[in-house]
């Protein structure tokens, strides 16, 4: 497969991975992640998945929109890194919530589907960066 295959392959894999979490269901979120998925970001360190879902049923995170840009998959056996740039808007606390990050997934195949281990986001420092120095 050629690297833009794989860009589109998992495109398409992350597009699912949104939908599935502008849902708020966590049984749709639950059919693109591990049992042991966690999330890392810069304001909750290391987020269990229990975590993320409880917050979830609280309503005290919800997400209107997210999307993703594939710039980069890299696969090794059963392992795949994809690297991108997300938005996404929604709530925290009824609060608005706006998120402009950098993205790496860490996804691993199983049952030859893959699904996502590891989320770590890194906030957009500038609208105008573009991840160069």
């Amino acid at each position: 497969m050629t690297e833009e295959q794989l860009k589109q392959k998992f495109q398409q894999i992350e597009t699912d991975f949104n939908k599935s979490v502008i849902s708020n269901n966590i049984t749709e979120i639950k059919k693109c992640i591990t049992s042991d998925w966690v999330l890392v970001d810069s304001q909750g360190g290391i987020i269990l998945q229990e975590d993320f879902f409880s917050v979830l049923e609280q309503g005290l995170l919800s997400h209107s929109t997210m999307t993703k840009e594939i710039l980069r998959v890299k696969v090794y056996g059963d392992v795949a890194l994809v690297t991108g740039r997300g938005q996404n808007t929604g709530t925290w606390k009824g609060q608005p919530l706006e998120a402009d990050e950098w993205i790496t997934d860490v996804y691993i195949k199983e049952d030859e589907k893959w699904l996502c281990v590891l989320t770590h986001l890194t906030p957009v420092k500038n609208k105008s960066d573009n991840g160069n120095f």
